[in-house]
């Protein structure tokens, strides 16, 4: 078995940041009418710019596009495109159902044959592309890993994809709103994607060895939270997109991300507490050995909410422990954790014997990766 390091990473944020003011301009109004959930979600969610694979009303890149452009960051004289010996992607937004995201990226990569992988779900989607990637340099099954996150969210939360939802409703005489637990999500997510260079050495000034990752499902015991491609019945199952007539694809907005509100505050913060809890006791660590706390959050509205149930746990992790950036790039999905290991490893804090504890919750139906790096 091999040590397993990140010793590179890469990011591409598409075009230019996005204020809270020019979002509704972008991604349009529903019904001609301006969104009175928008504020709500913005004040709660303290994300202050993003970025959207959008600019003047045409579409800039595709998902496999934002992957191939974060991809290229890792490149450098000691390391190209024809080193690469394994493409491990995750995202919860693909360009197309099939082929998968990965040949898509791999499409455009222009390299040579290599292996492949692509994990889907949720948040989660990038951590389980990292950990493949992982264990797959681990076990000394490949000498080196790209592992991504990626996600292109702007485009399914465009008005234009409700107007067939908004006529139906005012063909049944009701009030052409969609939603709360669509046009929430309209306010949350953003696009760009992450790309990590995992290698059995360390390299370069700052190289972070992966100790551990540990993943956690709750699927057994709880229903969807945040889907897409079907619809949830009243029993808590989901009926999926194939079974719908091909009209009400559009009648209902059966493509579009929902999320049930009230099971997501009920359960994703303790459930997180509980994961990380059963993983730091797995592998023998303590809250003091953990010098910086990156967290996935999709809301600053949690983050409060996330110390206090780790406290609960008996896991104390204070504020100038916690390494974020969620205000100023968005909610980018199984982007996001990505996108702040580059941050944190281009910032200059790091020192090496450093510990860094992630933790990645996916309320798509209750999902946690938890990992532990320390600084080389």
């Amino acid at each position: 078995m091999f040590n397993v390091y990140i010793t590179k990473a890469g990011k591409y944020l598409p075009n230019d940041a996005v204020s809270n003011d020019e979002m509704e301009d972008i991604l349009g109004m529903i019904n001609d009418t301006a969104s009175k959930a928008r504020r709500i979600v913005l004040r709660n969610n303290g994300i202050t710019s993003r970025y959207y694979a959008i600019k003047d009303g045409v579409i800039t890149h595709n998902n496999a596009q934002l992957t191939h452009l974060a991809i290229e960051q890792l490149y450098d004289s000691r390391f190209t495109k024809n080193d690469v010996e394994l493409l491990s992607c995750g995202t919860s937004s693909p360009d197309n159902l099939f082929p998968s995201h990965a040949a898509m990226v791999h499409g455009l990569m222009d390299n040579r044959s290599l292996e492949l992988n692509s994990s889907s779900g949720v948040c989660c989607a990038g951590m389980n592309a990292l950990k493949y990637g992982f264990l797959s340099v681990k076990s000394g099954n490949t000498i080196n890993a790209v592992c991504t996150g990626s996600e292109r969210s702007s485009t399914w939360m465009l008005a234009d994809k409700f107007n067939n939802e908004v006529i139906n409703l005012k063909n049944l005489e009701e009030q052409p709103i969609i939603a709360f637990k669509k046009d929430f999500l309209r306010w949350m997510l953003s696009d760009g994607a992450g790309a990590l260079l995992l290698e059995n050495e360390p390299a370069g000034n700052v190289s972070l060895k992966i100790e551990w990752m540990e993943s956690f499902s709750y699927a057994h015991e709880l229903e969807a939270c945040m889907y897409a491609g079907g619809d949830k019945l009243d029993d808590g199952n989901i009926k999926p997109w194939q079974d719908y007539q091909a009209e009400e694809w559009l009648k209902q907005s059966v493509f579009a991300v929902k999320q049930d509100v009230k099971l997501l505050e009920k359960h994703v913060l303790k459930l997180g507490a509980k994961s990380t809890k059963t993983a730091l006791d797995k592998h023998g660590v303590s809250d003091s050995e953990v010098d910086y706390l990156l967290p996935h959050v999709s809301s600053n509205f949690f983050a409060t909410r996330l110390y206090d149930a780790l406290l609960e746990e008996g896991i104390d992790l204070p504020n100038d422990k916690w390494f974020m950036n969620l205000s100023t790039v968005g909610n980018v999905g199984s982007a996001s954790i990505y996108l702040m290991i580059e941050e944190i490893m281009a910032s200059g804090k790091l020192k090496k014997g450093q510990k860094l504890l992630l933790i990645v919750p996916e309320s798509g139906r209750f999902t946690y990766s938890i990992a532990y790096l320390t600084v080389c």
